[in-house]
């Protein structure tokens, strides 16, 4: 079976390349140093390429295309590292939308999201503590929200958020809700160029999103389509680290010699090109699971995250190794994509626990056959 991409893909990976490399290349940096939360200009441009309605049905205003599709412009937005809440939008509030929103919800909504007029986000966990099915504290009784969200991936940003809550009686219930009225904090992280927020529901009004009682279940789908568009960023990012690397390697001079032309080196970026074309075979199969909505999605999921995860945190640790002094410097940009592997890696839940599903969904899956 080919699971690479058609021409016509490539062609958009083209077009996704040179937008991001005219519009984004340098962004990042300029968001660490100034004070402005993310780059609109960028985010405008996406919106006008109809990046944010690319799997968005066009009656809503979106483009028709195909989540393998969406997963080239993830790649290519990881690459250029674009400081953007793409992925929460994109990833997470949207998918939520399709997979489980009402007509109603989908009308007022999706529209805005694919003109890029409102940023949504995904409020899942609840402190630095491991989310379960026990462990979620935020309520929803009587059409509104009490509880506290925290890190949220771009929430300082948001104009409304997906929220995962509990009823008075225990039954976990996926919501939405704008974030107007709601208290946000910023939280600082290792990458500031992807904020994150702190979300105060304080009688906040919100709406159920699919059955009351199927909440966990949602967000779990949700996460696991997610995951595969995530893997694709930081298969971006590694593949980008891995040219920075190569290309250094090649003009570093030592000794009378390249210095790519010494062992250690070649070992460096022997072992991050093994790593990178892992990932980039689950990620693969991951796109093709979740534009066919196959029943492996959930394994497929598991699989690209942690492959991803491994693949990016190398690339981005042996780039600064092989830039070897120069590559702690804050002038180059090793440290940029350092800072955006470790914030990737915990996105979603760590690369432990995504481990964890995966050694779970083996076992099924075994126990099954």
């Amino acid at each position: 079976m080919n699971f690479d991409f058609s021409d016509e893909q490539n062609l958009l990976r083209e077009q996704a390349r040179r937008f991001l490399l005219e519009n984004a290349w340098g962004k990042s940096r300029e968001i660490i140093e100034g004070e402005a939360p993310f780059d609109r200009h960028l985010w405008n441009g996406m919106a006008e390429l109809g990046w944010m309605g690319a799997v968005v049905p066009e009656q809503y205003g979106g483009t028709g295309l195909t989540h393998e599709d969406l997963c080239i412009i993830a790649e290519e937005v990881g690459r250029s590292i674009a400081p953007t809440p793409f992925s929460s939008s994109v990833y997470l509030a949207t998918e939520a939308l399709l997979l489980a929103g009402s007509d109603e919800q989908k009308d007022d909504y999706l529209p805005r999201v694919v003109s890029g007029d409102v940023i949504g986000c995904f409020a899942y966990a609840e402190g630095i503590r491991k989310p379960t099915l026990e462990s979620i504290s935020t309520t929803y009784a009587d059409g509104k929200l009490i509880g506290e969200k925290y890190p949220i991936l771009d929430g300082d940003v948001a104009d409304f958020a997906i929220v995962l809550a509990k009823t008075p009686v225990g039954e976990p219930v996926l919501t939405i809700a704008s974030l107007d009225d709601v208290p946000i904090q910023t939280i600082e992280t290792i990458d500031p160029s992807r904020s994150h927020g702190r979300l105060h529901f304080e009688g906040t009004p919100a709406n159920e999103i699919g059955k009351i009682g199927d909440g966990w279940n949602l967000a779990e789908r949700l996460l696991d389509r997610a995951a595969i568009l995530f893997a694709f960023e930081q298969l971006g990012g590694a593949q980008r680290c891995l040219e920075m690397a190569t290309e250094y390697a090649k003009e570093r001079h030592a000794f009378g010699r390249p210095i790519g032309s010494f062992q250690a080196i070649k070992h460096k970026l022997a072992d991050v090109f093994i790593a990178t074309e892992l990932a980039r075979s689950h990620a693969y199969y991951g796109a093709w699971a979740l534009t066919t909505d196959a029943p492996d999605l959930p394994l497929a999921a598991a699989a690209a995250r942690v492959a991803a995860s491994r693949a990016y945190y190398l690339a981005a640790s042996e780039n600064i190794q092989t830039h070897g002094g120069m590559g702690f410097t804050w002038e180059l940009d090793c440290h940029l994509y350092y800072r955006r592997a470790k914030l990737l890696n915990l996105a979603l839940g760590g690369e432990r626990r995504w481990k964890h599903k995966l050694v779970a969904r083996l076992e099924s899956r075994n126990i099954a056959a």
